[in-house]
């Protein structure tokens, strides 16, 4: 389960990459997307679409990481220091003593 969860957490994690470079920047850095009109979409329909698709893929990422912190965390039982102390010291019962007269 751990190996299937991590592979599809990988994989939106490169998908969530390409779709972050291919937006359109406005420093015009390293945004691939947009360009001339006349394609299939218009700048604001493409922008809307990734805007989504970004959206969507990160709600996705943080699940799989939520999930995958589970998993991880699943069948350890966090110890308690009042508990360790407990079991390491040895109860011994104090016997009274009665004094003796001599």
């Amino acid at each position: 389960m751990t190996t299937i969860l991590l592979t599809i957490h990988i994989m939106i994690a490169v998908a969530l990459v390409g779709v972050v470079l291919l937006q359109r920047s406005e420093g015009g850095a390293l945004g691939i997307g947009g360009g001339g009109g006349g394609g299939f979409m218009t700048a604001r329909g493409t922008a809307n679409l990734l805007t989504r698709v970004t959206a969507i893929l990160a709600a996705i990422f943080f699940l799989t990481s939520i999930g995958l912190a589970i998993l991880a965390g699943n069948g350890r039982q966090a110890p308690s220091i009042v508990d360790e102390v407990i079991q390491s010291t040895p109860v011994i019962p104090e016997i009274p003593t009665v004094p003796t007269e001599q």
